[in-house]
């Protein structure tokens, strides 16, 4: 099953239509290969922001609860 959803890294936004039994990872570095989101390093991160859940990009969107109309937005690694 394919659903739409916006992708936030980098500081951009950008909108995708993608199967839900994809790895959120491997959709994120579709996106940059095609350079609609700038390189950089892949966060291992995101938070839905519908759900307000914290997601694993190694996961997918089906395992995260993701559908339709969720907008991810990539966590910044930090130092510890």
């Amino acid at each position: 099953m394919f659903i739409r959803l916006t992708i936030e890294a980098s500081g951009v936004m950008q909108d995708i239509l993608i199967d839900s039994e994809q790895k959120i990872g491997e959709a994120l570095a579709v996106l940059r290969q095609s350079g609609k989101i700038p390189d950089g390093k892949p966060p291992d991160y995101f938070r839905s922001r519908a759900g307000g859940h914290l997601v694993s990009a190694h996961r997918t969107f089906v395992e995260e609860s993701i559908f339709d109309g969720d907008i991810l937005s990539a966590l910044r690694r930090t130092a510890i």
